[in-house]
């Protein structure tokens, strides 16, 4: 493809870049063609009427700057595999390759580009002396990347204890490049530098500037400029006021050491409980759950009895989730039941602890304290729905039906009203109390018309009025789903139930009689959908010198530094064009799940819509197809449609080949490594290592012949999703409690909420790439 790149270059140097062509326009066609040909099975772009012009802007005229960076992007196109295999692997084989690329480009930008992801390669390393000579090479022909090779190049002097040469390459920084994202790490550098000169005076004079917005980096050094200067009390408060708010930074451990070591040497008053119950509760929230119970517990001396009890039962919750049930308990037999609130608080800590050993019976025991002494009270919410996941779980579906019902009931507003009143309403359908059933399906819709229960509620009252022959009002409800959730699991049910049903026969009538539908008033409860205004596909603005600096460190794979520079980019430019850009960066990139994650955030409710209502591009980021030669071989291979497989792995992995999960699951397909071993040793793989299963093509060969031995099991894909995620022990059990009418039934049945949902997402994924890509 490299003649392309130069009749590009040719086409720049004849004027064409006056017209608004350019390197990134001819990237971002490229791309689009790439996803969108023909040659991996999916349809052209120009095929789909959907389809919306680009919205264009005023074009600006080219700098100098602008057009050196198109040059060097251009040049630099094949650098950017190389210079990704080198920052995720960091291999002799890896830096050797683009030092080679940075020899052959010496007297170009490009060259300067891969000197920069050598040295920043080997600051990843922390070997700041080897980054040192590849920064200084780089230095000549830098350009608008001068600011990132500068940083890091008095970064790696400061490391290796060259002060004066990291203070020389920071002192005109400002001056050299006052756009930089990078001033205030530069500040904070400079510092630290200024601070081993021991001119603590200039550090103070220099960072009081930079306090807003807080980082803590730039707190800690400026404390340490302070006690240096010897101001130990303005030093300890700062440092004091990153451990106590700042808990989960870096700088939080660093200022403890500090502190420490001051300790004597200035007199402070001490920190206020606010204080250390602010960083309690934020550990809390980062779910450093040991931690926290410390802090917790260090207040304890020190609060009023009236404070106490509610200090020791956050301390509670704390041990609790970080699994020290036994120290929870003893804490909660210390705790006086003080006030009501309290005593129902401790009560459900009891139950919930007795719950998690397998102590049935000891929970419902407490339940009843907590409904006798507490009837008012969110605990006895909370604690009633345990109950009545305790009984679903022990297959006593009429207690599991009370204790969900006294919970939506005493607490029709709570913020679990919803999914109890669902779990009343489906386990009656399950029981075959239709009646109750239908009943329950409207009042869902009525009563929580924004439930995440409601596309449930649309798609079964339909079933049902089906099944009574009401066609007429089937449609009614499967035409409401299928409008307003239109990609969702139940929404493409309710699409396939439509294709199905008969228009009912008319009745003989007059010639002037005319009779409305009937009209169902619980589907006028179902809401709009938020923010669902139509999103036009806009121009990048890629005479925006960001953008350009952007797209060329996306070609040095310097993807965080690329993001940031369009961050920036957006604030200074009008248009929405910043999610699909920040997409297109990562898929080119090969991380697709990144790309799929900003997207999402972009369009959060993108599952209500309607193809057209995004631009092509959005969909082909949120529901990709990589490896697509490999993974279309091994579903063939296994007889499973390759979508079913991608959106499999969509969910599994969002295509990461490294992931890795907390149950040390592997890989695109998230394999357990014994598994990959069983499996190959099935397939006849020799010499199998679990390493293979981060290669896409082995874990793709591997986890489609497992999953074909889970629809083989079981013999139809709802299952064996089921499996997959829960395990093929569990899916049997559930199968054996009773008969269901589809496996649809069967789905909505499966008690662990993250299994179900699971299941609904990979066969709702599986349909929106058909519609996007038609035949495999």
């Amino acid at each position: 493809m490299r003649w392309q790149w130069v009749l590009v270059l040719i086409a720049w140097l004849l004027g064409a870049n006056s017209s608004g062509f350019g390197p990134a326009a001819v990237a971002q066609s490229t791309h689009k063609s790439n996803s969108a040909g023909t040659k991996d099975g999916s349809s052209p772009v120009s095929k789909r009427k959907s389809a919306k012009p680009i919205t264009k802007k005023k074009r600006k005229r080219n700098s100098p700057r602008l057009r050196r960076m198109r040059q060097a992007f251009v040049a630099s196109a094949s650098l950017r595999p190389m210079a990704r295999q080198l920052l995720q692997d960091r291999t002799p084989a890896a830096y050797a390759g683009v030092e080679a690329y940075a020899r052959r480009h010496s007297k170009e930008d490009a060259g300067a580009l891969a000197w920069l992801v050598v040295g920043y390669a080997r600051v990843l390393d922390h070997d700041y002396a080897k980054a040192i000579d590849p920064l200084n090479y780089a230095k000549p022909r830098a350009g608008d990347l001068g600011d990132y090779v500068g940083y890091y190049l008095a970064n790696a002097y400061l490391q290796t204890g060259k002060t004066a040469e990291a203070i020389a390459a920071l002192a005109d920084f400002d001056k050299s490049f006052p756009n930089s994202l990078l001033i205030r790490d530069a500040h904070v550098l400079y510092s630290n530098a200024l601070l081993t000169e021991a001119r603590p005076q200039e550090v103070i004079a220099l960072l009081e500037k930079e306090r807003q917005p807080t980082r803590s980096d730039v707190e800690l050094v400026l404390g340490r400029a302070y006690e240096a200067a010897g101001q130990t009390t303005r030093a300890l408060d700062i440092l004091r006021n990153i451990y106590f708010t700042m808990p989960l930074s870096g700088e939080a451990i660093e200022a403890e050491f500090e502190m420490k070591r001051m300790a004597g040497s200035a007199q402070l008053p001490p920190p206020t409980l606010e204080q250390r119950r602010t960083r309690a509760d934020l550990l809390v929230n980062a779910r450093r759950f040991s931690e926290a119970a410390d802090a917790y517990a260090d207040l304890q001396d020190e609060v009023s009895p009236a404070e106490l009890p509610t200090i020791q039962l956050a301390e509670v919750n704390a041990l609790h989730r970080a699994g020290r049930d036994k120290d929870a308990k003893k804490l909660l037999d210390r705790i006086p039941d003080s006030t009501p609130d309290i005593k129902a608080e401790r009560l459900f800590n009891l139950g919930e602890i007795a719950r998690g050993e397998d102590h049935d019976d000891e929970f419902l025991g407490i339940l009843n304290q907590l409904r006798a002494s507490s009837p008012t009270s969110p605990w006895l919410e909370q604690a009633l729905l345990s109950a009545g996941n305790i009984y679903l779980l022990r297959k006593d579906y009429d207690k599991a039906i009370d204790s969900y019902r006294e919970s939506q009931q005493r607490f029709p507003s709570g913020g679990r009203a919803s999914y109890a009143h669902w779990k009343v309403a489906w386990l009656s359908f399950r029981q075959q109390r239709k009646d109750e059933a239908k009943q329950g399906f409207d009042d869902q819709i009525g009563l929580y018309p924004t439930s995440s229960q409601v596309p449930a509620a649309l798609y079964w009252r339909g079933r049902l009025a089906e099944e009574d022959g009401d066609t007429t009002m089937a449609q009614a409800y499967y035409q409401k789903l299928y409008q307003r959730f239109r990609n969702y699991y139940y929404g493409e049910l309710a699409r396939q139930q439509l294709t199905k049903i008969k228009p009912s026969v008319p009745r003989v009538q007059p010639v002037d009689v005319r009779e409305d539908p009937p009209h169902y008033a619980v589907l006028d409860r179902v809401p709009p959908i938020e923010g669902a205004a139509q999103i036009e596909e806009q121009e990048v603005p890629d005479d925006n010198l960001r953008v350009q600096k952007a797209q060329l460190l996306a070609n040095g794979a310097l993807l965080d530094f690329a993001v940031k520079e369009l961050q920036a980019a957006a604030q200074e430019e009008k248009g929405n064009w910043l999610p699909a850009e920040t997409a297109r960066l990562y898929q080119d990139s090969g991380r697709y799940d990144m790309a799929i994650e900003v997207l999402k955030r972009a369009v959060p409710n993108y599952f209500a819509l309607d193809l057209s209502s995004l631009p092509r591009p959005y969909w082909e980021a949120l529901f990709p197809k990589p490896y697509w030669p490999d993974l279309k071989k091994s579903s063939s291979s296994n007889a499973l449609d390759p979508y079913l497989v991608a959106s499999l792995i969509r969910q599994e992995s969002e295509f990461n080949p490294n992931a890795v999960s907390r149950a040390n699951a592997v890989g695109l397909m998230q394999l357990l490594p014994k598994v990959g071993k069983g499996v190959a040793k099935q397939e006849k793989i020799r010499h199998f290592n679990s390493t293979q299963l981060f290669t896409p093509a082995v874990n793709l060969q591997l986890g489609t012949r497992y999953f074909r031995i889970m629809v083989d099991k079981f013999g139809a894909f709802e299952y064996a999703l089921a499996a997959y995620n829960a395990g093929s022990d569990r899916v049997q059990d559930w199968l054996g409690q009773g008969k269901y009418r589809d496996p649809q039934e069967f789905v909505e049945s499966i008690p662990f909420t993250e299994t179900r949902e699971y299941v609904q997402a990979i066969l709702r994924n599986a349909s929106v790439y058909r519609q996007l890509y038609g035949a495999p």
